[in-house]
């Protein structure tokens, strides 16, 4: 029988293994990770109640290897930074990761194989706390297995604590380069993929004077945003070493929709792997990419939130100018626009619309409403092009982000404009033909954040122009008027007669 002497205070191994690493599941990504250093192609990870066992196809160790292996804090990869057949970043640095395995198991071997050699290392805690200072590690030497081939088997016996697959998954997923060419894992025999999130994508690619920053940034949709897992994955080396919201947490709730990575391989890592040395000319030059990444991110939020927004305004005009419809043709007496022919649900109501690029203006100069959908008669068929020139009214001060209701009371064709007008301007108002409602009005910004009451809202202030269009010297008169208006605007079934 041989021995592998191991050159390190027990005091200090206590350290290493036990408290170091904060979570023994983080062994499991550690020896994923040696295996990746040796050039491996394929791991296996097996757990059971029992044991656990972590078998790749890497390079193996002869003697020298296993004494470098047990050698915590050699230099050996900090002087060799590329492994030699794939010339792979090497990720392990203190070669600690084997130790964190004394905070879950009682005993672990080492079996591995190159070339013509072949041998195992066993380490057995029960054994080694009876020994004095000294620390040798019983090596058992084997014939080759030809037809294994080269590679290293770790094993953890006697565990001490339950593992959960799904979390192994996921800091596999995390912390090892699953991305990269001719790298496969796979637990209990199936293959752990990277994930794939689907939504709006912000690449990036930014220069220091250390190296790149790169990576993407995602922006989930609505429905599939979650508080867990929240945040962008730094990464160093292919490996996940911590998730950062960067300032983005003073958003709110959408920072549920925030996911990503992003790489900056000259990042300086704390001895436990879970975090960055921050006082270093390195962290800040990568502060500095963050800040102006995140800046473009807020820019696409602001955007996306103003999208949703123009779309739920639209839906809810849409919708308003049906139900006030059908109120007029139940009161053709309190039409300003005259007798109002009876439509299907929905006939007779123009498209909501977004500005489009080419009818976009600067403050305070006229577009024309028509631009942004075509008017529509009873019948659904559009009208000719010069007749939609000549009844359109001028929607004054409309900005690029002001949606545009149009429609047919009637012989009479009405826009509703809303827009922002600060919240100083005024509710709502009315020239011509065309109902302004002010979104920035304190009071439109409280109702447009309850679904509930959101669309009753938009139809009453419609209502409210289309009574004082009617009667502009009676105030109560006009109020009175839209009430009625309101209240059959909500009627579920009306019936006419």
């Amino acid at each position: 029988m041989e021995y592998l002497p191991v050159p390190v205070d027990k005091s200090h191994l206590i350290t290493i293994g036990e408290r170091l690493y904060s979570e023994s599941i983080e062994l499991i990504r550690e020896l994923v990770n040696n295996a990746y250093d040796a050039d491996a192609t394929e791991v296996d990870v097996k757990m059971t109640d029992e044991l656990i066992e972590v078998r790749d196809n890497g390079a193996g160790m002869d003697r020298k290897g296993l004494k470098q292996y047990f050698n915590i804090g050699s230099p050996e990869k900090t002087v060799k930074s590329k492994s030699p057949i794939f010339h792979r970043d090497l990720i392990g640095q203190f070669g600690i990761g084997k130790f964190a395995s004394l905070s879950a198991c009682e005993c672990f071997e080492v079996y591995t194989q190159k070339g013509d050699f072949a041998a195992k290392v066993t380490f057995d805690k029960k054994e080694w706390e009876k020994e004095g200072g000294q620390w040798n590690l019983p090596l058992q030497v084997f014939s080759p297995d030809r037809d294994g081939g080269d590679g290293t088997t770790v094993t953890l016996l006697r565990l001490t604590r339950e593992f959960d697959p799904e979390e192994v998954i996921r800091r596999i997923v995390e912390g090892t380069p699953l991305k990269v060419a001719n790298f496969v894992v796979r637990l209990n025999g199936m293959r752990i993929t990277p994930r794939s999130l689907s939504g709006h994508r912000i690449p990036f690619l930014e220069g220091t004077e250390f190296g790149p920053v790169h990576g993407e940034i995602i922006v989930l949709p609505s429905s599939t945003a979650s508080p867990a897992e929240l945040g962008i994955e730094v990464k160093v080396k292919q490996v996940t070493i911590k998730r950062e919201l960067f300032g983005l947490e003073r958003r709110g709730k959408v920072v549920s929709r925030i996911r990503g990575e992003v790489y900056a391989d000259f990042l300086q890592v704390t001895t436990d792997r879970s975090g960055f040395i921050l006082d270093t000319p390195q962290y800040q030059a990568f502060q500095r990419v963050m800040e102006k990444v995140i800046r473009e991110v807020d820019d696409i939020l602001n955007r996306l939130a103003g999208r949703k927004e123009k779309q739920k305004a639209g839906k809810a005009l849409k919708e308003a100018l049906q139900r006030i419809h059908r109120a007029l043709v139940l009161n053709p007496d309190l039409s300003p626009f005259g007798a109002i022919p009876m439509a299907g649900e929905g006939e007779g109501m123009g498209g909501a619309g977004v500005v489009s690029k080419k009818s976009e203006r600067k403050e305070g100069e006229e577009v024309q409403a028509s631009e942004e959908g075509k008017e529509v008669e009873e019948e659904g068929s559009p009208i000719p092009e010069k007749k939609v020139r000549k009844k359109s009214p001028k929607v004054k001060r409309l900005t690029p982000n002001a949606v545009v209701q149009r429609t047919k009371f009637g012989e009479t064709g009405v826009s509703v404009c809303l827009d922002d007008f600060g919240e100083e301007g005024q509710e709502c108002f009315t020239e011509g033909t065309v109902i302004y409602i002010n979104r920035q009005h304190p009071l439109y910004q409280r109702e447009a954040k309850k679904p509930e009451t959101y669309l009753l809202n938009v139809t009453r202030l419609i209502t409210q122009e289309i009574s004082l269009m009617k009667v502009t010297k009676n105030p109560r008169q006009a109020f009175l008027r839209q009430s009625k208006l309101l209240r059959d605007a909500f009627v579920e079934k009306p019936q006419v007669g």
